[in-house]
């Protein structure tokens, strides 16, 4: 279907639902002044104004008229209006089948008893107890993804993890490693707090630092204006990086497959100028006092139904006789499909890509998000025999930008021996 008519009519069923949420409105200010009406008025149908204003803008104008976080709120205060209208919708609606029931049952009994109840001829008015009940259940979420993206986006957190690894070598026990995961650069809105979580990494003196992927949300330029601040992570034993699925653009429509590997190719680079060692498909030998240890990094590969570019062979070759290695790859979904069944002897895997669903609850003794539903590790430490998995909840954000019960991550995981 066209856009020209797609458009228009989603368009149109937004103002539906404004409407009939805005009869639970009229109910719950109707002792008011004519003067506070007006107001709460005003404010209901402004801020709808400014919603529908915001959604023809980022469909009808050129893409280079507003800038990509303005086009990314655009998008986010119509998600964010109509799911907290829709769900008082649902309950405004719940209201009224009880209205149309008690309406029934009169009508029923005045036919069987063939009488006319008091009730003929009155209208049974809305209830004010749903009416009030819709408009609360509607602002919950408009308040909490209000809060996630004002307090949460960048409410940076270090998760501090030891990892035992039975046959780590000796010099390499109490090595302190870093990781960040899912920068996602295209969909940062506050630079200063950017670096703010750069600056918290840094205090924690790693010596080690590991990207696990998606630097980008699709485009290589969105993440040049952050050079200047990833730059600044370094360690003494180097940063090194892998390629996440947003990272091949895969998820735009290029001019043509030149565009797109070019852009590809400067995701690379980016990495190279910022000081990471990327790894694709490859490892290296790292050495704490003459005693090795394997890096592998391995290209986007995942169980599901992302893009698998990823080969683990291509990445393990020569490293089958060194006592410990550590995998960077992307999805958590590679660790069961793979190397759990084929790779034993590979003692860390580092992954991200799930991002905690940005959403969900974790207090001690209990930890829940929609994520759990699609991916059986998504998020923290995992570990089989003597494997283990750790999972990062990701330092930036996609779509919705912001965070609600699951913050952006800094891991600090320790290596011991035992």
């Amino acid at each position: 279907m066209s856009k020209i008519i797609l458009i228009p009519l989603a368009a149109v069923i937004f103002i539906l639902i404004d409407l009939y949420v805005f009869q639970a409105v009229k109910i719950a200010v109707q002792n008011f002044s004519p003067l506070g009406k007006n107001i709460v008025f005003g404010i209901y149908w402004g801020f709808t104004a400014i919603t529908l204003l915001g959604f023809f803008l980022y469909h009808f104008t050129n893409p280079d008229l507003f800038s990509r976080v303005a086009r990314q709120f655009m998008l986010v205060i119509v998600f964010m209006n109509y799911i907290s209208k829709t769900i008082a919708l649902l309950v405004l609606l719940i209201g009224d089948v009880v209205r149309f029931g008690q309406w029934s049952f009169y009508k029923i009994t005045d036919l069987l008893n063939n009488s006319k109840s008091d009730i003929e001829g009155q209208k049974i008015t809305r209830s004010a107890f749903f009416a009030k009940s819709a408009l609360v259940a509607g602002s919950l979420p408009l308040a909490a993804m209000s809060f996630g993206i004002i307090s949460g986006a960048h409410d940076y957190r270090i998760r501090r993890k030891s990892i035992v690894i039975p046959n780590l070598p000796k010099a390499w026990h109490g090595v302190k490693v870093a990781q960040v995961s899912d920068i996602h650069s295209g969909s940062f809105w506050n630079k200063v707090a950017v670096e703010g979580g750069v600056d918290m990494l840094l205090a924690e003196k790693p010596d080690l630092i590991f990207f696990t992927g998606d630097l980008v949300n699709n485009e290589a330029n969105e993440v040049e204006n952050y050079i200047p601040i990833f730059s600044n992570l370094k360690a003494d034993l180097g940063v090194y990086s892998i390629l996440g699925n947003h990272d091949y653009g895969d998820y735009k429509n290029w001019p043509s497959e030149k565009a797109k590997k070019q852009n590809l190719q400067n995701v690379i680079d980016a990495h190279g100028v910022m000081g990471w060692n990327i790894l694709l498909d490859e490892h290296r030998v790292l050495e704490v006092d003459n005693e090795p240890l394997a890096i592998l990094g391995v290209e986007n590969w995942g169980a599901g139904r992302f893009a698998k570019y990823g080969d683990i062979s291509k990445a393990y070759a020569g490293t089958a006789d060194l006592p410990a290695k550590i995998l960077l790859s992307h999805d958590p979904s590679h660790w069961d499909a793979q190397i759990r069944k084929d790779y034993q002897d590979i003692d860390l895997m580092l992954a991200g890509h799930t991002h905690g669903f940005q959403f969900g609850v974790e207090i001690p003794g209990f930890k829940w998000s929609p994520s759990q539903y699609v991916y059986k590790q998504w998020a923290g430490l995992y570990q089989e025999d003597n494997q283990n998995l750790y999972v990062n909840r990701g330092y930036g954000y996609l779509g919705y930008p912001g965070r609600i019960g699951i913050p952006p991550e800094i891991t600090i995981l320790e290596l011991r021996q035992s």
